[in-house]
């Protein structure tokens, strides 16, 4: 256990684990202050967290759900959502932002109806998940590069600008042994990268006249290095980012002949780390996954979400988003059930919101409780509740979904 894992919260301030960064950072605190005012963060100026906490204040929620465009209670929506997705003949679940318990609750509904499941940053998550089962990898975890890291190489950039507290959590500036740099990107990021695995595996000479020099300086101090890292961020890749991946592992495999070297990805936020977590345990397949007419079928292009929908090849969509208002759902011309954020509520009118049920959740780490893994996936970390904001969790609205499911379908039968 790290000490990230044991929170150290802000004087007069519970502890708190952030869930709106796959960093899962909590060491911070949280002033929850008067009901009606936006919650803060106490001990850090993370843009991130903050922004995300000014969504939320500390009373209850008053927002109701909506069955095609007009108020009801939670019963009568759970009932239309049921309608829905027991005459749905391909249904697909997306958004996916969810905790553990809402993950497990989602993949039973998935059984029972046959859907499809791609989170919302699922084509970034693939471009990881690919070069792992195609060649498999190195990774290492935050813990274990603040502590033993010499080298940490940024593969796509900076990496705060979507990870505010990343080199914190590292170390950065409190040992002198422990550097970081960033690639020197020269043209196309797939030939860099391929470049500088050749010059570290020895293909290509350090000295070679065509080579850059900031890359022949960065292969001699990864050869160098006693533990280098290389931090890489899946939103960040290119279409075929797989390939990117792979290029990245063939340099971590290199080095581990002669010193010591890891990967460490960056992504999964929004829960999505999470739930191919809890689906690859269930089912022992990840993301982009049905139980289907010929049972557990995984097809990580033709299951993409964005796809299935340009194509016509779904016929309702279940999107899940309980941390806060984006990721928001696409619109579709499709029944569409959405449980989220409160400040999700469609506004459209029901002359436009035929066939919509919208449901609001609470969000774990704020009105509920939960758990989540962090960016590096070794790691579960349970979410505290800040205050009551009166809604159901994701997970217990899903179970009562499943069940509504279960019912309708023996009522047909007989």
């Amino acid at each position: 256990m790290s000490e990230f894992d044991t929170a150290a919260a802000q004087p007069g301030h519970p502890p708190w684990t952030c869930p709106f960064c796959p960093l899962l950072c909590d060491t911070f605190g949280v002033d929850v202050g008067p009901p009606g005012r936006s919650l803060k963060l106490v001990g850090s100026n993370c843009p991130r967290a903050s922004t995300a906490l000014a969504a939320f204040d500390g009373s209850p929620v008053a927002v109701q759900p909506q069955v095609d465009g007009r108020d009801c209670d939670l019963d009568t929506a759970i009932a239309a959502a049921a309608s829905l997705l027991a005459a749905s003949r391909q249904p697909l679940f997306g958004g996916l932002g969810t905790d553990v318990a809402g993950a497990r609750a989602l993949y039973a509904l998935a059984c029972e109806t046959g859907a499809i499941c791609d989170a919302a940053q699922g084509q970034a998550m693939m471009h990881g998940l690919r070069a792992l089962q195609d060649r498999g990898g190195f990774t290492t975890t935050l813990a274990e590069v603040r502590t033993r890291a010499e080298l940490i190489v940024c593969m796509t950039g900076d990496p705060t600008a979507r990870y505010p507290e990343f080199f914190r959590r590292c170390g950065v500036g409190e040992r002198d042994d422990l550097q970081t740099e960033m690639l020197p990107v020269h043209g196309d990021l797939f030939d860099t990268v391929s470049l500088l695995a050749a010059v570290v595996a020895g293909r290509i000479p350090v000295d070679d006249d065509r080579l850059p020099a900031d890359l022949a300086a960065l292969s001699m101090r990864l050869r160098s290095a006693r533990y280098s890292v290389l931090v890489y961020e899946p939103g960040r890749l290119p279409a075929q980012g797989a390939l990117v991946v792979e290029a990245i592992q063939r340099i971590v495999a290199t080095l581990n002949r002669s010193t010591r070297a890891a990967a460490l990805s960056l992504g999964g936020g929004d829960g999505a780390a999470t739930v191919n977590q809890v689906f690859a345990w269930l089912s022992g397949l990840p993301l982009r996954s049905r139980a289907g007419p010929l049972g557990l079928e995984h097809e990580p292009l033709c299951f993409d979400a964005g796809r299935l929908l340009a194509g016509g090849a779904v016929d309702m969509l279940l999107w899940v988003s309980s941390y806060g208002p984006e990721p928001a759902p696409p619109r579709v011309d499709i029944p569409r059930i959405v449980l989220g954020h409160p400040g999700m509520r469609p506004r459209d009118g029901a002359a436009n919101a035929r066939g919509q049920v919208f449901i609001p959740v609470s969000t774990p780490g704020i009105g509920s409780s939960g758990h989540l893994f962090r960016t590096d996936g070794s790691v579960l970390l349970p979410l505290r509740p800040l205050h009551e904001d009166g809604l159901p969790g994701t997970a217990d609205v899903v179970r009562r979904l499943t069940h509504a499911v279960k019912t309708k379908k023996q009522e047909r039968v007989q």
